[in-house]
């Protein structure tokens, strides 16, 4: 049990003394910089991903590794923990096409029909209670596979989070929801998350919420994502703790989530060298947006948690703005609820993601 933190320890402070820095929020990065040029170096267990401005200093690097440790050198990065990651010069494509495959064919849905969404706009997922029993254990290996899946697919994250609230009691419902899900990830095999070149690094997040959308304890739904530059780096789906008394509230809630996920990306930036300072949150709500703003208990506002509220705090400290967009640019959509085909399409494409076999 304590092998990887004794590795963990050896490496660290061999890298420490070797004029490495470590990030200061994200404990497995280290950075060395020589210059105008810098060198990034993340762990994960015993793998090592690492890339510079300069070549030499990658070079360097693996000098240095393979003096101190018994490495082999893998080349340049093409796959990654079941990422597929493809470097062209025009940007990097991520996706997990040989993943998904093995998905399908493990489940046995290599001859079943395609479909064009992970989920119909029609579908309303409940406990089912009368509803026939499933094989649990295959139920569960569907959603945790899937679950992998979206680390690379956040079109399916809203999908997949909301078939595995209904793990402990599967029923015939749920798994036909899961089964379109995977219907939907065959038809959609070469899809993946595009990265261009030459982006800029302004940190932005879009924030959205599907009130009351649970039809078992009706509770609502956050649906977030930030964006660098016109990169996706982050999105979430989640279902909120508490019941939401108005669409403002819910809206409101899903904006603090975002906002958190928001501070935490800015100090990681900052682990590289790029400071960012206000950075815009996007909701379609009015009404949320002056909540926010505006300190003054309120009836509409007074029972709303107080953890919901350190969005003000930031906003007042002006580390996050809260901006009004309509509900047409609200990328975060597609986080929350089922969509039409065309909506989920053009969201998608939106997300920056592409199929490069195409």
């Amino acid at each position: 049990k304590q092998a990887p933190r004794a590795w963990y320890e050896r490496l660290s402070t061999f890298l420490t003394s070797n004029n490495f820095s470590r990030g200061k929020v994200d404990t497995t990065l280290f950075i060395k910089i020589k210059g105008k040029d810098f060198l990034i170096i993340q762990i994960y267990v015993d793998d090592i991903i690492f890339g510079a401005t300069n070549e030499s200093l990658c070079k360097e690097f693996s000098k240095l590794m393979q003096n101190e440790f018994e490495m082999s050198m893998m080349g340049e990065l093409s796959f990654f923990l079941g990422l597929q990651v493809k470097q062209m010069k025009d940007g990097i494509f991520i996706n997990q096409a040989k993943y998904a495959k093995d998905l399908i064919k493990r489940f046995g849905l290599k001859s079943s029909k395609e479909t064009n969404t992970p989920m119909s706009v029609s579908t309303k997922l409940d406990k089912d209670e009368k509803g026939k029993d499933v094989d649990i254990k295959l139920y569960r290996g569907m959603i945790g596979s899937l679950l992998y899946l979206t680390a690379s697919r956040p079109d399916i994250m809203f999908s997949v989070c909301l078939c595995a609230q209904f793990q402990a009691q599967p029923k015939e419902s749920h798994l036909v929801a899961v089964k379109r899900i995977l219907r939907y990830v065959k038809g959609t095999l070469n899809l993946g998350l595009w990265y261009p070149e030459g982006t800029n690094f302004n940190l932005i997040g879009f924030s959205d919420a599907d009130f009351a959308g649970c039809k078992v304890d009706r509770k609502s739904t956050s649906g977030t994502c930030q964006f660098l530059g016109h990169s996706l780096v982050s999105w979430s789906s989640k279902k909120q703790n508490s019941v939401a008394l108005s669409t403002a509230e819910a809206e409101y809630i899903a904006a603090g989530c975002c906002c958190a996920q928001v501070l935490w990306m800015k100090q990681t930036l900052e682990d590289f060298g790029v400071h960012q300072k206000q950075v815009p949150i996007k909701c379609d709500n009015t009404s949320a947006i002056n909540i926010s703003k505006n300190p003054i208990q309120h009836s509409r506002t007074k029972h709303i948690e107080i953890r919901h509220h350190f969005i003000r705090d930031h906003i007042q400290k002006e580390d996050v703005t809260i901006e009004f967009v309509d509900t047409c640019n609200q990328l975060a959509d597609i986080f929350t609820k089922p969509l039409s085909e065309d909506r989920f399409t053009q969201l998608r494409r939106e997300l920056g993601m592409i199929d490069l076999s195409a």
